[in-house]
């Protein structure tokens, strides 16, 4: 937004009245004076003058522009003079103007109660704070949180396994059901959108439900969000994972080797593993053969200390190795082995890639990666299956 722009946008703001005399001053005059008194009172709490910059505040901002003006126009100085005990009418000239996103301006303006003149800006800080402390006072507990906390559990999985990123949120980028976000410090979950209706601004805006990962609920805009998650420096808007074409039958030209997915059956004797021999399984990935993979299984304690058979492979194209692992490590996390052996030279070890799940539910997991709607997907140990979590 140009210098031009703002000056403008100040001068709509200060819209003066005709002269009229009543009183010794006249209407316009007592503007001037109040509006020049809200300058006063930003310089005596911050010690300095407003400045310009798109980092300031949106109201210091304003009064810097509203101080530009009074400063030029001959009559404001001159009313004023007499009153600035501060030496704010001393500056000459204006401080260059930051750019800042028109949507984003006109969306912090929104704030206010489109004043019809300069003295109208003095309650406007009060009434955003109000409206924020409100919108804060207004969450609610979530009675059917139940059904939103597992979606929590598995984001936070899924940042932790690197599935997830966190980006800085854009100035007024869109939102849409079903994303989450971290604001205030918390995790928000956007369960609906309601119906889109244009505001007295002519602006396009939407009620949300979102839910917070401490168990409450608020209703808020959706406008009222964007600027929560602008205004909040640790805000942040969490990726969804995309498996995308993670396999193929055949490969095309371009594809490259990327691995293999392998899936394990122990022949340990250790009485944990023979109870559950059946069903539970290694799932790994490697770069190189399987062969080679589990070559020394014996006296590897990933491997449990004994060898293994092969039940299954599915290779992969163009794949982050790592990331799919922990993907799918993620999955089936609900059945993963707890168990402790002793490596070869007695030290403890915990082996992480061991699950108590069926082939089929692994295959079934494969398919859904492969056609990418794993990501709706968690494995119930209860019930031994897939389940949809959203």
């Amino acid at each position: 937004m140009s210098d031009l722009d703002l000056d403008d946008l100040a001068a709509e703001l200060a819209d003066f009245a005709p002269t009229e005399k009543k009183g010794g001053r006249s209407p316009r005059e007592e503007r001037i004076i109040a509006g020049f008194e809200e300058i006063q009172r930003f310089a005596d709490t911050h010690s300095r003058a407003p400045q310009h910059g798109e980092d300031r505040d949106i109201f210091e901002r304003l009064y810097a522009v509203r101080l530009d003006r009074l400063r030029a126009l001959e009559e404001c100085h001159s009313l004023l003079v007499p009153l600035d005990t501060q030496g704010l009418l001393a500056g000459t000239g204006k401080t260059p103007v930051t750019p800042m996103d028109d949507d984003a301006l006109l969306a912090e303006l929104e704030d206010m109660a489109s004043p019809s003149d300069i003295t109208e800006l003095r309650h406007v800080r009060t009434a955003a704070d109000k409206r924020a402390a409100e919108e804060i006072a207004n969450r609610t507990p979530c009675e059917d949180f139940d059904n939103f906390k597992p979606l929590f559990v598995q984001v936070k999985r899924d940042l932790d396994a690197g599935i997830r990123q966190t980006r800085r949120f854009q100035t007024m980028a869109e939102i849409k059901q079903g994303e989450f976000f971290i604001v205030g410090g918390q995790i928000a979950y956007v369960a609906e959108v309601g119906e889109e209706f244009v505001t007295e601004y002519d602006r396009r805006d939407s009620r949300l439900r979102v839910i917070y990962d401490n168990g409450t609920e608020s209703d808020v805009l959706l406008r009222s969000l964007q600027r929560a998650l602008h205004r909040d420096e640790a805000g942040r808007r969490i990726t969804d994972p995309t498996a995308g074409p993670l396999f193929s039958d055949e490969s095309e030209d371009g594809d490259l080797a990327s691995g293999t997915i392998y899936v394990l059956r122990s022949k340990s004797d250790h009485p944990t593993v023979a109870a559950h021999r059946d069903v539970l399984h290694k799932i790994g990935v490697t770069g190189g053969t399987v062969e080679t993979r589990i070559g020394d299984a014996k006296n590897d304690a990933t491997f449990l200390l004994a060898d293994v058979e092969v039940v299954a492979t599915y290779k992969l194209s163009n794949i982050n190795r790592t990331k799919l692992e922990n993907l799918i490590h993620r999955i089936f996390d609900p059945a993963r082995l707890d168990i402790e052996i002793k490596d070869r030279f007695g030290h403890p070890v915990i082996p992480r890639e061991w699950f108590l799940v069926p082939l089929f539910v692994i295959n079934e997991a494969v398919d859904r990666i492969r056609d990418g709607t794993i990501t709706d997907y968690l494995y119930d140990p209860r019930t031994a299956a897939l389940v949809r979590v959203t």
